[in-house]
């Protein structure tokens, strides 16, 4: 990876950081830097740790993950739960993105990518469940599961 775009991050994870009233420290600007290189990808806090340790070897392993629990609390990320007990997380759709952003997740199950999915995409169901239960959904902390189109179409056995 080149310096200007470690950099570039570093300066927006800065500017993210303190737009909403987070201070700026070393383990925040390696983690949420990590984040903002990683662009649309999902990351597990297993991948995030490699990633920050690999950037700056200097960081505790504990602190990357007070550090990932702090910010998606601050709203600057968004964790969504995945199959087989794993998190993602991301940066929050509003979190300096374009309004009308909000996705939701599904997941394959066959080969595991993550693919983001229009906020409107299940219609008025999570109004439904409330309306006739009283529940109300939260429909962007988990992940659907299915199979992704380039699964769907492959032949069997040659998903992946």
């Amino acid at each position: 990876m080149s310096p200007a775009p470690l950099a570039s991050a570093d300066t927006r994870a800065a500017e993210l950081l303190r737009s909403v009233g987070q201070r700026v420290t070393k383990p925040r600007l390696a983690v949420l830097s990590c984040v903002l290189t990683a662009g649309e990808e999902h990351l597990s806090a297993d991948v995030l740790l490699d990633r920050v340790l690999a950037a700056d070897a200097s960081v505790h392993r504990a602190t990357v993950y007070r550090t990932l629990e702090g910010l998606t609390a601050a709203g600057v990320l968004q964790h969504v739960h995945l199959d087989r007990g794993l998190t993602a997380y991301h940066l929050a759709d509003h979190a300096g993105q374009p309004a009308g952003t909000h996705h939701l997740h599904g997941q394959c199950s066959e080969c595991g990518r993550i693919v983001d999915f229009p906020a409107d995409v299940l219609g008025d169901a999570a109004a439904r469940v409330k309306s006739a239960t009283g529940f109300a959904l939260d429909p962007t902390h988990v992940a659907l599961s299915g199979t992704c189109a380039q699964c769907s179409t492959a032949p069997r056995g040659d998903a992946r």
